[in-house]
Formats: structure tokens, C-alpha cells, sequence
């Protein structure tokens, strides 16, 4: 009884003291990483300008174009299977339009030649992102441009039954859309899961929080009773997730304002809670998309505030996502200009944060629980962040790779200890005790040469961490740590 009242605190109210312990999650795809960050952007156009660009922090660089192979693949509406949809610009119907007229079976059937081709039979990890965008699960969701949906859902109705009732009709028009609309979805993922099981699957934007209305005073952020009694109603698709994908794109209007943290980290949040509703041995991980600001002519934007950068990516590694992508469209990075603007903004801003939250993480997770599981708020509504203390750490670039120098200070680690608690990994502990006057070896390389070109002194002084290329993809203490900080239970 216990266990599934504690289960039903962490839905419910989105706090975590220290002693509910939080369900077990999935453990991460990139090892000994608790948060990653991926890039996908395509960039062959800077390539081409031979204009470099710094992807030594991310743990998977990829391209949304259709290359085969990738850690990550996103099949979009028109590169899986056969997706009915209504263009209300161009005026046009495409595959039937409503999922009611679609043709399931001869969508899987194409579904499996593409999934074939987009990801190889290896057993790999990866994420694989379905976009499907034009129109949501729920009918009482579309609305807006949207609502075309439910009109030629009614005129569908209409056509089986005219002889019901105008309510009748609408309510069945409800029952069949949403019916078709689950049965492609479930069958879709399904068939993704079943031929690539070493792909985390799910469904770009799902869940949705609709935590708009930042413009109206004593804004919250907090997704509303309806939004979430909805996302309830989708138990049936996460259930079938392997993870979720929702985005925290940020309008120009939140910029650098103290409202987007806010935004963000209700609708982490709520994927979070959803990602605990199934019955399942743990929860799927949740990967937030986006990161960019998002303006009215629906091109990408640099988050050019270092506020901006943590009221994203900081907020998805305190609250316990599993990561972010980082994507952008092809006229985002087309010409010269934009591709040096990319440039220099990855040097000197994104990269060197990416590199501090990963790493924080790596360690907050080493030294808090044990490396089997992630460091997670506490409180959820809090501003405490997985950063490494500038007091005490340098984030350096050597050899082409990111190098987090230094040592936690006693301070650091009370700050973790304080607001932070561990989500374990599913089947093993993660939660150590406290010590003093004690002393951590963990030496992880014995990479001589490589320890050798960072050229750092070879005194016990400090924890070294090494944040590889994307082939390698991990952390390594170097260095003993020298000064009291933990011992295991």
C-alpha cells in the first residue's frame, strides 16, 4: 500500500521530498551519461562553406535529412508509411485525409519498408522521433486550423449514418476519429518497437501541456486540470512509448524572461508525470525538443541569453529528463552568414554550457547516486540547477574535446545533497550515505596518452572529467578525489 501511495504523491503533485522515493527509470542509452544532448540540424551547407562547427559537446550529432544509420531518425509525415492529412493552404487531401479513411494496412506495409532502410537490424541504441503533426489523438485537441479535422469527420459520419441526430452525429464522428487515429498511431509504434526494439520510440510533441497565456498576469506556468485529465486519456499511447519527445521551443516573447523557466518546467514536468502512468518496471525516458527561440515566420533562433539556455536545457536535466535535441530547419543554416552566426554561437555560448550541465549531471549522479541513477529536484518548482560551480570547475577545450577541471567544494555538494534526490535505474540502488573523512578512488581510463596531451598536472588534485567525441561518449575520472566527500551504504 505504500509503495502505491508514494507512486501517487509523485503524480500528483510534482514534489519529491527526500524520503518518496521516485519510480525507477529506464537507464540511459549513452552510457554512464544521466542527461545527453543531441544535435540534429542540417548543416551540409556550412560544411560546404568549410565554415567549422563545434559539436565536441554533444553526445550525437546528426542531420534530420533522410541519411540512413543515425543515433537519432525522425520519420516525418510524409517519410512513414502513409499518413492521412488535409493541407488547408494548398487546399489539397492526402491519403484519405481523416485517419477514419485512411488505408492501415497498406500504411504499415510501406511503415516496415521504411523503418528497414532508416535504421539497420543492429542492436544499437538510438531514439527514433515519429513528427507527426497535423492532427492530435483527441478530437476535442483540434481546434484552430485543426478543426478541419472534426468537419470532414462529421461530413464522414454523416455519409455512414444521415439519418441521426445532429448531437448523434457529432458524437459519432468523435468515436470513429479518435478510434482511427489511435489504431494508426498504436499500430505505427508498434510496428517500430517490434523490428527495431533497441530504438526508444514515441511521438514528437506528445505530451502536450498547453500552458500558453504567459501575456496574462500571475502566469504560472502549470499545465491546467483539463490538459492533464487529457494526457490521461492517451494512456493508451504511452503505454506503448518507449519515450516521449514533447517540446519546449520558446516564443520570442519569452525571451530572457523569468516566465519561460516557468513554461518549460511545467511542461517537463507533465511529461514526467506521464511517463510514470503505465504499469510498467520503470519509466520511459523523456528527451524535450527544441531549444530554440521559435518566431513568427517559423524559422529557429539562437538562444543568444545564457538565462534562456538554462530555463531550458537546465531545467530538463534538474527535473530528470533523460535529454534534449537540438534541431533546426534547412533554411535556418543556408547561406554563409548563418552558418557563421551558428559558428561562433556554438563556441562561445551552447558548447560550453552543454558541456557544464552533462557533466554536472555525470557527476551529481557519481556522487549522489552512486552512477545508478540521476540527480532529480527535489521540488520540482524550484530554481536549483545541475551546474558545475565556476568557483570551483573550468570548462576547457583540449584535443577536440570538452574537459570539465576541478573539484567539488564542500559547498557544491551540500547544495546537491539539499535540493536534489536520485531516480534510480531500474533494478539497482543508487542512494549512498553521507561521510566524512573518507576517500573516493574511481579511476575509469588509464588512457596514458591521452592524459598526456591534456597535459594536466598529474597531482592528486581535483576530478577530471572527460566528455569524448560522439564515437566515444564518455566520462572518465582521471584523478583521484582528494578531499572527504562520500561512502557507499
Amino acid at each position: 500500500h505504500t509503495a502505491h501511495f508514494d507512486r501517487h504523491l509523485f503524480l500528483s503533485s510534482g514534489f519529491v521530498p527526500g524520503f518518496l522515493a521516485l519510480p525507477p527509470t529506464e537507464p540511459p542509452l549513452v552510457r554512464d551519461h544521466p542527461f545527453v544532448v543531441i544535435w540534429n540540424a542540417p548543416t551540409d551547407q556550412c560544411k560546404q562553406l568549410e565554415i567549422p562547427l563545434d559539436t565536441a559537446a554533444f553526445q550525437a550529432v546528426t542531420t534530420p535529412s533522410a541519411v540512413p544509420g543515425q543515433f537519432l531518425t525522425i520519420f516525418y509525415e510524409d517519410r512513414l508509411g502513409l499518413y492521412p492529412k488535409v493541407d488547408i493552404i494548398k487546399h489539397k487531401i492526402y491519403k484519405g485525409g481523416i485517419p477514419q479513411n485512411g488505408n492501415l494496412t497498406e500504411h504499415l506495409a510501406k511503415a516496415k519498408r521504411t523503418i528497414d532502410h532508416y535504421i539497420s537490424q543492429d542492436s544499437s541504441p538510438g531514439l527514433a522521433v515519429i513528427d507527426w503533426e497535423s492532427w492530435r489523438p483527441l478530437w476535442d485537441q483540434n481546434w484552430g486550423s485543426k478543426h478541419i479535422y472534426q468537419k470532414l469527420s462529421i461530413t464522414h459520419a454523416l455519409h455512414l449514418a444521415p439519418f441521426l441526430t445532429t448531437k448523434k452525429i457529432s458524437q459519432t464522428a468523435k468515436s470513429q476519429f479518435e478510434l482511427a487515429g489511435r489504431r494508426f498511431m498504436e499500430k505505427t509504434i508498434s510496428i517500430g518497437i517490434g523490428k527495431r526494439p533497441s530504438r526508444r520510440w514515441g511521438f514528437y510533441l506528445l505530451p502536450d501541456c498547453f500552458n500558453y497565456g504567459w501575456n496574462k498576469p500571475g502566469y504560472t506556468g502549470r499545465c491546467s486540470t483539463k490538459a492533464q485529465k487529457q494526457n490521461n486519456k492517451l494512456l493508451w499511447l504511452w503505454e506503448r512509448s518507449t519515450a516521449l519527445f514533447p517540446s519546449v521551443y520558446l516564443h520570442m516573447t519569452l525571451r530572457n524572461s523569468p516566465l519561460a523557466a516557468l513554461y518549460v518546467r511545467n511542461r517537463v514536468q507533465e511529461a514526467l508525470r506521464v511517463a510514470a502512468l503505465p504499469k510498467h518496471l520503470y519509466t520511459a525516458p523523456v528527451y524535450e525538443t527544441g531549444i530554440w527561440y521559435e518566431n513568427v515566420f517559423v524559422t529557429c533562433v539562437f538562444l543568444s541569453f545564457q538565462t534562456d539556455l538554462v530555463n531550458t536545457l537546465g531545467e530538463s536535466a534538474a527535473l530528470g529528463a533523460s535529454g534534449v535535441v537540438i534541431w533546426g530547419g534547412t533554411r535556418d543554416y543556408n547561406s554563409k552568414a548563418s552558418c557563421q552566426a551558428l559558428s561562433e554561437y556554438l563556441s562561445s555560448t551552447l558548447s560550453p554550457y552543454v558541456a557544464n550541465v552533462t557533466a554536472a549531471a555525470m557527476l551529481c549522479s557519481r556522487l549522489l547516486c552512486k552512477g545508478n541513477g540521476r540527480c532529480v529536484r527535489k521540488n520540482y518548482n524550484t530554481a536549483h540547477y545541475l551546474h558545475l560551480n565556476p568557483s570551483s570547475f573550468r570548462i576547457l577545450k583540449a584535443s577536440g574535446k570538452y574537459v570539465a577541471v576541478g573539484l567539488p567544494s564542500a559547498s557544491d555538494l551540500s547544495n546537491w545533497v539539499e535540493n536534489f534526490t536520485c531516480q534510480c535505474y531500474a533494478g539497482w540502488s543508487c542512494f549512498p550515505k553521507l561521510r566524512r573523512n573518507h576517500i573516493i578512488s574511481n579511476v575509469c581510463s588509464q588512457n596514458k596518452d591521452m592524459r598526456q596531451n591534456i597535459k594536466f598536472p598529474v597531482s592528486c588534485n581535483g576530478i577530471f572529467f572527460f566528455l569524448h567525441t560522439v564515437a566515444e561518449n564518455k566520462l572518465c575520472v582521471v584523478q583521484h578525489i582528494c578531499n572527504p566527500v562520500l561512502a557507499e551504504m
